[in-house]
This record gives C-alpha cells, sequence and structure tokens, in this order.
C-alpha cells in the first residue's frame, strides 16, 4: 500500500531527543524550543515566533491576543480546517464565511470588503496546499477598515508571496508541524509568529498562562505573577528537539517534495486540463506542501479513489466546507454565493506526497492515476 503521507524523518531526530531528555528540561522553553524559535526568527524575518502545542493552539492564542469578544466578527474561507473557525468562536466571534476562488481554493479577496460589517474585526486568510492568498489585496483592505490579519499558514511553511515567507505577512502567523505536514514536531505541533513587535510582551504573557514568567526567566522581573487572561501554550521539549532535526534539513526536504511535484505535474498534464490541477499564481514560491487533481465531480472523484484504493494507492479528499456543517450554521453564515466552496470541494482529490517517497511509488501513482482517465 502507497499511503498518503508518511512524517518525514531526517536522521537526528532520535539523538536530539536523547538530549533533550538528558538535559533535564522537558516541559518546553529549553534549548531546543529557543532553537527552533531562533530558526523561524532568522529565516523568516518574523519579530518573534513562538512554538504552541499545535496551529490550533497558535490560533487560540492569536484570538486572545487581539481581544476578539462576544459579537465580534471573523472573516474567513469556509473551505478550511475547523481550528481557524474555533478558535475565534471560543472567544464568542461569529464566523462571517466568504467564497474561495476556483483557482488556488484560497480565500476570494474580492468578496472580502463587502462582507465587512461595524462588527468586523479581523479577516484570517487560509494559505490552501501552501500557496499564498492575494495578501497585497487583503492587507490593504485590512488597513482600510482597521483589522487584524491572521494568517493561518499551517500549511505554508518555506511558502513566499512575492519574496517573504508566509506567515509573516499579517499581523500575525500561525504555522502547523502536525505529522502531515511538511515538517513535523512528532506528532501534533505548531509556532505563532508576532509580526507587530508591540505584540511580542503580551503573546509571551498569554502564552505562559497569562503570567509575566518569560520576563522573570530573562531577569527583568524578580518575581513573576499573574498579569493577563492565558493558557498553556508551551509545547514539550520533546516536540523541538524532533522538529529541530526537521529544520535543520528544512531545504533538503522542500527540494525533494518540489520534485516529487514537479513530475505528478509534468506527466499529468499531458492527459488532464490546466483547471484540474495545481494553480500557482506568479509572484509567489510554493512549498509542495500537497498536490490534487479536480475530477469533473463528486461521483467521478468516488470512482477515483476507487481505482487507486484498488491498486494499493491512498488518495483521499479533503475538507468538507465549515458552512454547510452543524457547527458552522450554528457559530457564523456564508455572506454572498457558493459559487466555488461547494462545487470545487467537492471535486478535489489529493495525491501520495512525502519526504523519502521512492521514484517507484511516484511512477506507480502516475502511471494507475493515467490509466484511470484514459
Amino acid at each position: 500500500m502507497i499511503p498518503f503521507n508518511i512524517p518525514p524523518k531526517t536522521g537526528n531526530e532520535l539523538n536530539y531527543i536523547k538530549q533533550a531528555i538528558q538535559s533535564d528540561k522537558l516541559c518546553g522553553d529549553g534549548p531546543f524550543s529557543k532553537k527552533c524559535e531562533f530558526w523561524i526568527e532568522e529565516n523568516f524575518n518574523t519579530a518573534k515566533a513562538l512554538l504552541t502545542p499545535s496551529c490550533t493552539a497558535a490560533l487560540e492564542l492569536a484570538a486572545i491576543l487581539i481581544d476578539i469578544k462576544e459579537g465580534d466578527e471573523v472573516i474567513m474561507p469556509s473551505y478550511t480546517f475547523v481550528s481557524t473557525a474555533n478558535a475565534f468562536v471560543l472567544r464568542g466571534a461569529k464566523i462571517i464565511f466568504v467564497d474561495i476562488r476556483s483557482d488556488t481554493m484560497n480565500i476570494d479577496e474580492s468578496l472580502i470588503e463587502a462582507a465587512i460589517t461595524n462588527k468586523t474585526k479581523a479577516i484570517v486568510p487560509v494559505h490552501y496546499a501552501g500557496v499564498a492568498c492575494e495578501m497585497d489585496t487583503i492587507l490593504a483592505i485590512a488597513e482600510k477598515h482597521d483589522l487584524w490579519v491572521v494568517e493561518d499558514a499551517a500549511q505554508g511553511v518555506m511558502s513566499t508571496y512575492k519574496g517573504k515567507a508566509l506567515g509573516t505577512l499579517g499581523h500575525i502567523g500561525c504555522y502547523s508541524f502536525h505529522e502531515t505536514k511538511n515538517y513535523s514536531s512528532g506528532g501534533e505541533g505548531g509556532a505563532i509568529l508576532i509580526n507587530d513587535p508591540k505584540l511580542v510582551e503580551r503573546a509571551e504573557i498569554i502564552r505562559e498562562k497569562g503570567t509575566n514568567r518569560s520576563q522573570f526567566l530573562h531577569g527583568i522581573v524578580d518575581k513573576y505573577t499573574w498579569q493577563d487572561i492565558g493558557s498553556s501554550f508551551l509545547p514539550s521539549e520533546l516536540q523541538a528537539a524532533y522538529l529541530y532535526a526537521q529544520l535543520e534539513a528544512a531545504d533538503t526536504i522542500n527540494n525533494f517534495r518540489l520534485s516529487i511535484w514537479e513530475r505528478y505535474y509534468n506527466k499529468l498534464s499531458l492527459k488532464l486540463k490546466a483547471e484540474q490541477l495545481p494553480h500557482i499564481p506568479d509572484s509567489l514560491t510554493h512549498n509542495a506542501h500537497m498536490f490534487y487533481i479536480k475530477l469533473s465531480s463528486n461521483e467521478e472523484r468516488s470512482e477515483f479513489i476507487s481505482y487507486m484504493k484498488a491498486q494499493d494507492i491512498t488518495t483521499p479528499f479533503h475538507y468538507i466546507p465549515l458552512h454547510s456543517s452543524p457547527a458552522g450554521k450554528q457559530f457564523g453564515g456564508f455572506i454572498g454565493h457558493d459559487h466555488y466552496t461547494t462545487q470545487e470541494s467537492s471535486k478535489l482529490v489529493r495525491l501520495p506526497l512525502y519526504y523519502g517517497m521512492i521514484k517507484a511509488d511516484q511512477n506507480k501513482v502516475i502511471n494507475v492515476s493515467l490509466e484511470f482517465f484514459a
């Protein structure tokens, strides 16, 4: 069986985990956490990076940091993972869903302004498949209406928009290091990127259960106390040790994934139309997080998945649009017309793509896919 995903391994994970255990510093913010955060800050040019237990936790921290309150509205696409919405619903916000673009599966930036009301507090662009949303337009709208921008860049580590790393363009960015992502911290894992320096001190307090413990550890205060609302948003040092082995090999992993993505695209484009394959707009780079195909209908997609499964190849579909879910109807609403969200999501299927995937398996995925379309 060719699986959809195998978590990446570089060879140094066990060695670094052993070092972390021997350091007797396991509860977070130890040497490996600092190494990971420094790596992110240096490579992606953000004011402050803080590791979190998951991208979900990073989004929840962001919602607290920008003071989301009961009755606020937050604009985002419906085609995303539940955590994107849950983080703000937990603070009492109403989620305002708008349609996506059919080419990138990202939020349609041209529809955002019409969804803004006097209750709107933030825009949450989701960079689907590691392909950037149209951030210049989104940032201009946010500035015009004095709104926060929180990037859900869970899938976007190592991708860029006009030379800038995803997660560093808005006020706040959120990364995932889940085992299904390009870089893993051994299961769950994430990071929050604070791009506005004025938010850094409060972000550290919220992350430390609402205390100024970080200032205490840096010798700024002689004792720490309860300062603000917060929660426990620190990952284990074992997670950080695993992740650091991945970040050290970030370019190697990225290039390997890109080589698979490009082989898929070059071979399948001989048989499929451009609109059936991923679209990468000009002026950005992607990280080969995902390679998907769009079938002609939901029925054909089911046939494709069954055909591939019969050849021992796993090809899952992806999100069910949030606005059509029970919780989505309760906590949010769709503004405008659903031209593409439901239609395009019902046709999309993902091909296996992971670091270390052997050529024979790549060839099998390509050949069996072509057989189906033949």
